[in-house]
């Protein structure tokens, strides 16, 4: 489903004409639920990038959701790749930063930076395999969400449309149940494709703005 039909549904559905600005907001509302909520296979990238000798922070990309990995490279190019923590292990582990050697753990220290421990003792190359936030389809046209699973977002539009238009709780209801199952079925996707981390468990999914 591209973004044309996409529109043309909520209106149908909603038997309502909506401005593109609200269809735009319905839309990119079930977005970031829907990417905030699934760790999806196709969604995801590698980047390389610098740790700087005695800083403990590293930039996440601007299009950066959740990690799945991430790895310091030395200079005869064997990659060490470093366990996902929480910021208070973080803080417990390495709490003198002038303590350096070679990164061994990492956490979500905002939503913009990882911080890592030790404290680099030297300059190392990273690698980070992350799943990101992908163009909005209201900008792209065709999206692989509109593509592959386009219940759960045209589902997840329409219940932001029936709210906004201050629809009845049981309609509200029934479209909930819809995209709750089209959720199901994308996180099984998502469950039986990704390598599980116990070091990632319980970490929390960085918000899109």
């Amino acid at each position: 489903m591209n973004y044309t039909e996409l529109k043309a549904n909520i209106e149908d559905i909603c038997e309502n004409t909506f401005t593109a600005d609200q269809l735009a907001m319905f839309t990119q509302q079930a977005e970031q639920k829907i990417y905030n909520s699934v760790q999806i296979p196709a969604l995801r990238k590698n980047v390389t990038g610098t740790l700087t000798i005695n800083t403990k922070y590293l930039s996440t990309p601007s299009d950066f959701l959740w990690s799945y990995s991430l790895a310091v490279v030395d200079a005869a190019g064997v990659y060490y790749f470093l366990l996902n923590k929480d910021v208070n292990f973080m803080r417990e582990a390495y709490p003198n930063p002038a303590i350096t050697g070679l990164p061994k753990h990492y956490a979500y220290f905002d939503d913009d930076t990882f911080i890592v421990g030790p404290t680099p003792d030297a300059g190392y190359s990273s690698e980070l395999h992350y799943g990101y936030y992908p163009q909005s389809i209201v900008v792209a046209g065709t999206t692989w969400l509109g593509t592959e699973f386009d219940s759960a977002l045209l589902n997840g539009a329409l219940i932001e449309a029936i709210r906004f238009m201050k629809g009845e709780p049981d309609i509200v209801a029934m479209y909930e149940k819809m995209y709750l199952q089209a959720i199901t079925l994308l996180k099984s996707l998502g469950d039986g494709k990704l390598r599980e981390d116990a070091y990632r468990s319980g970490q929390f999914r960085i918000p899109v703005s």
